[in-house]
């Protein structure tokens, strides 16, 4: 029986394996939908798809550097101890080279390229990985950053918690200025700064934040007539918190960042523009499910 691309998808729609597993399982079994099915939980290679609705909120993000290009990856995991695990540590450092050494901007871009060394594409060896770690797996996000010109850092913090890319332009090429995108890339990780700079922050948000300030000085006592020059000095206090050019920069705190980077711009004699960074915190924005020990006893107790 001829096997099909529809049937191969179905089949992957089904156990979640490999596109290539499906295929094997579909000839082995003369294109058998059930048949296929059992062949794939026989071999173990179905097993990710009884594990793809657990949370994963655990795991790693992962950051490299290859001069002018930089990436970014957050793969989770159901557990932090699956996270620390020698075989999870190396799936995800592959993933992150694919990510480095080919133009990608989505997950599931990135699940159709070769995985090194095994054949598989990196979307299989998840599956490949789930099944053969035991817990759900997910390749959450991915950024990555080419400068053209310059360099992009990267920083790692806490093993893997919080991630960081730091894209600096420039033609200079001395050591400084990827020792400056070191530390920027060190600050972001530190103070998480929500915009480069003043002008990224949307005009509702400011308009937000004034108008609780206005309200907050005229709940205070303040005169009318004052407020608007509180908002201002409120104002540019805020865009000093939230954007990265205007924050005391953590390993000198009397310089902004934005003047440290003008600073050895000036030094070296060529302009160096922070042009971008990115930073990814592990697990945010997940829910993670809360375990009620008590309840379960007493569900079970019925």
């Amino acid at each position: 029986m001829s096997i099909t691309a529809a049937m191969v998808s179905e089949l992957r729609k089904k156990t979640g394996a490999g596109m290539m597993d499906c295929k094997k399982a579909l000839t082995e079994t003369g294109g058998n939908m059930e048949e296929a099915v059992d062949y794939l939980r026989k071999k173990g290679l179905a097993a990710a798809a009884k594990k793809s609705g657990r949370v994963a909120a655990e795991g790693a993000v992962i950051a490299g550097s290859l001069g002018t290009v930089g990436a970014l990856v957050e793969i989770n995991a159901e557990t932090d101890f699956v996270a620390k695990n020698d075989a999870f540590q190396a799936f995800i450092a592959g993933v992150r080279d694919v990510v480095l050494e080919n133009s990608v901007a989505e997950v599931e871009g990135l699940k159709e390229l070769p995985y090194p060394n095994t054949g598989r594409t990196v979307g299989e060896e998840l599956t490949h990985q789930i099944a053969t770690i035991g817990e759900n797996m997910d390749i959450r996000r991915l950024q990555r950053v080419d400068a053209g010109q310059g360099v992009v850092a990267s920083y790692i913090h806490g093993a893997g918690k919080i991630g960081v890319l730091v894209e600096l332009q420039t033609a200079a090429t001395d050591e400084k200025v990827a020792e400056l995108g070191k530390q920027i890339a060190m600050h972001v990780a530190a103070a998480a700064p929500a915009y480069l700079k003043r002008d990224d922050v949307p005009s509702e948000v400011v308009d937000k934040e004034k108008e609780i300030m206005r309200v907050k000085a005229l709940e205070s006592g303040k005169p009318e007539n004052i407020v608007d020059k509180i908002i201002t000095g409120q104002i540019n206090k805020y865009f000093g918190e939230v954007c990265l050019l205007e924050q005391a920069f953590v390993i000198d705190p009397d310089q902004k960042v934005g003047k440290v980077v003008e600073a050895l711009a000036k030094e070296l004699g060529s302009e160096i523009k922070l042009n971008s960074f990115v930073r990814f915190q592990l697990g945010e924005g997940i829910e993670k499910k809360e375990d009620d020990f008590a309840a379960e006893v007493a569900a079970l107790s019925k």
